[in-house]
C-alpha cells in the first residue's frame, strides 16, 4: 500500500457518524478550548472553543474580521494566543510552534497563493515532502545512496498526488504559467504532499469560477472520503459550505455564535443575522457583545440563509 494509501479502502462519508460519541459526532482530533487572540488591544478571537471529530469536514464561517484566518494561525503556529489552549489528537499545549504543528501533521493552504512561480508543478509539491527526508543535507549534496532513495520515494509520493489532483499532464511546467484555479490545485497538492491528518483550507475557492469551484469541491470530498484526512475549512460560499460539511462553527466579531450541523446552523437567527447585518437598536436580544440584534424577518419561524 502507498504512503497516501489511495489505492486502499476509502472511508464512507458518514466515517465520522460511524464513531460517533453520545453527541452524535466523532471523537475530536482537534479541539480549541477558549482561545483569545488581540492585536494591539483589538480582541480578534475571543474565548472561542470547538472541536473538530476525526474524519470530518468543519467549516469555519462568518463575516469578513469574524476571526476566522486568526484561528487558522493559531492551529497552525502562525499566531500564539493570549489564553486558551489547544489540544491536537490529546495533546495540549498553550500554543504551538509551526515546526511542531508540520511534525504532528497540520498542513494548509493559505487565502493566498503562496506558492514558487518559477518553480514547475512537481517541484512546488517536492517541497512539502520535506518533513519526510532521512537523509542528511551532506549526503544529498554528495548523492550518497540514501538521499537517492529519498528523492525516488519523495517523487513516487508526489507523481500519486499529482493523480489525485489531476495535474499529472502539468508536473513539468511551470507554476507561474498555470490558470489561477490550477494553482490553487498546485498549492493544495502542496499540503497534501506533506501527508496530513488535519488539513487547513483558508478560503480554497475563492475567485475561482463556477465550474472551478465545483471541480474543487469534488477534489475536497475526494481528500476526505479517500484519504481519511479530517479538514478545517474557511469558506463564504454557503452553498459549498452546505454541500461539503459535516460541521459548521460561525463566526462574529470574534466570538463563536453557533456551532452544529449545516442545517441547524443555517436556520440559527443569529447566524441569519450575522450576514444579513441588522444593527442592535433594542433590547430583543441578541448575540452578546455582538452590534447586532435579531429581525423579525430573520427570527420568523423557519426563516434560513440563502443557500441555493
Amino acid at each position: 500500500m502507498s504512503a497516501l494509501a489511495l489505492s486502499g479502502a476509502a472511508p464512507s462519508a458518514a466515517s465520522a457518524s460511524e464513531t460517533a460519541s453520545s453527541s452524535g459526532r466523532g471523537t475530536p482530533l482537534l479541539a480549541l478550548e477558549r482561545i483569545s487572540l488581540s492585536f494591539k488591544g483589538i480582541r480578534a478571537v475571543n474565548e472561542i472553543g470547538f472541536e473538530v471529530a476525526r474524519g470530518e469536514i468543519c467549516a469555519l464561517i462568518g463575516p469578513n474580521g469574524a476571526g476566522k484566518s486568526s484561528l487558522l494561525n493559531v492551529v497552525s503556529g502562525v499566531y500564539r494566543p493570549e489564553s486558551g489552549a489547544i489540544v491536537f489528537d490529546g495533546q495540549r499545549r498553550s500554543h504551538v510552534e509551526p515546526a511542531w504543528a508540520a511534525r504532528q501533521g497540520i498542513s494548509r493552504t493559505f487565502q493566498n497563493i503562496a506558492l514558487f512561480k518559477g518553480m514547475s508543478v512537481e517541484d512546488n509539491l517536492l517541497t512539502g515532502t520535506t518533513l519526510t527526508t532521512r537523509a542528511s543535507f551532506l549526503e544529498h549534496a554528495l548523492g550518497l545512496p540514501r538521499a537517492r532513495s529519498d528523492e525516488r520515494r519523495q517523487r513516487a509520493e508526489v507523481a500519486e498526488v499529482l493523480g489525485l489532483i489531476g495535474l499529472t499532464d502539468h508536473r513539468s511546467a511551470p507554476v507561474g504559467k498555470l490558470p489561477y484555479g490550477l494553482q490553487k490545485r498546485v498549492e493544495l497538492g502542496r499540503a497534501l504532499a506533506a501527508r496530513p491528518r488535519l488539513l487547513l483550507l483558508d478560503e480554497p475557492f475563492a475567485g475561482m469560477s463556477a465550474s472551478e469551484k465545483q471541480e474543487m469541491a469534488e477534489l475536497v470530498l475526494s481528500v476526505n472520503t479517500r484519504l481519511g484526512t479530517t479538514i478545517l475549512l474557511i469558506e463564504h460560499d454557503m452553498g459549498l459550505v452546505m454541500d461539503l460539511s459535516d460541521h459548521v462553527v460561525v463566526l462574529d466579531y470574534g466570538r463563536k455564535i453557533a456551532d452544529g450541523a449545516p442545517d441547524v446552523v443555517c436556520r440559527d437567527s443569529a447566524v441569519i443575522d450575522a450576514y444579513l447585518g441588522v444593527d442592535h437598536t433594542s433590547s430583543s436580544g441578541g448575540v452578546p457583545g455582538s452590534a447586532r440584534a435579531t429581525s423579525s424577518a430573520a427570527s420568523a419561524p423557519g426563516a434560513a440563509l440563502e443557500v441555493a
